[in-house]
C-alpha cells in the first residue's frame, strides 16, 4: 500500500445514515464520528439522516441516495448485529446490485485484533447500487473509527495504490450506459 503523491486528491460526496431505535441526533456519536472523519479527510458530507430499525425505510433511504447524483458513497451505522431489530444488513442487500464481499471479511479481521472473538457478531457489509458505494457499519463509535481509519480512508482516496474505490467510481454504471 502506498500513497501516490503524483495524483491529485479527489473528494467524494458521502451520506451518513444512523440506524437506531434509541439514539437521537443529539447523542449520535457514531454518525458524528463518521461525519468528522470524512470531512477531516477532505470529503464532503452530502447528506445525513437517522432512521429507526425498519427494513423498508432503510432500503428506501438507501435507494433515494443512490438515485441522487450528488451522492457517491453511503455510510450507514447501526443495525448490523444479531438481534431481531437489527435489519440494516438485510435492507442493504435489498438494494445492492453487487456485494463487496471482502469488505466484511477485512472488517472482521481488523475487529478481531480489537475485540477478539466478539468480532464474530458483526455483520458489516458493503455493496454497489446505481453507481453508489454502500457500507453498513456497526453502531459503535469504535467500529466506525476502525472501518474508516483502516479501510475507508484508504479506499476512498484516489491516491491510494495499487487500487481504490474512487478510480473505478465512474465505471460502476458501465453496463447501464451500454444499453
Amino acid at each position: 500500500m502506498s500513497l501516490d503523491t503524483t495524483r491529485d486528491f479527489i473528494p467524494v460526496r458521502i451520506a451518513v445514515l444512523t440506524v437506531s431505535d434509541s439514539r437521537t441526533p443529539e447523542d449520535d456519536r457514531s454518525g458524528d464520528t463518521l461525519a468528522a472523519r470524512l470531512e477531516d479527510a477532505g470529503h464532503e458530507l452530502a447528506a445525513r439522516a437517522m432512521l429507526h430499525d425498519e427494513r423498508t425505510e432503510i432500503a428506501a433511504q438507501l435507494r433515494e441516495w443512490c438515485a441522487d447524483p450528488a451522492i457517491d458513497v453511503v455510510l450507514s451505522t447501526g443495525g448490523t448485529g444479531l438481534t431481531g431489530r437489527d435489519v440494516t444488513v438485510e435492507a442493504h442487500r435489498d438494494v445492492y446490485e453487487k456485494e463487496i464481499d471482502a469488505f466484511g471479511t477485512l472488517f472482521t479481521h481488523i475487529s478481531i485484533a480489537k475485540i477478539g472473538t466478539s468480532a464474530v457478531q458483526s455483520r458489516a457489509t458493503a455493496g454497489v447500487a446505481n453507481g453508489t458505494y454502500l457500507f453498513a457499519l456497526p453502531g459503535s463509535p469504535g467500529a466506525c473509527r476502525d472501518a474508516w481509519d483502516e479501510i475507508l480512508l484508504f479506499q476512498l482516496d484516489y491516491r491510494h495504490r495499487p487500487c481504490n474505490f474512487v478510480e473505478i467510481l465512474p465505471r460502476l454504471t458501465e453496463k447501464q450506459r451500454r444499453k
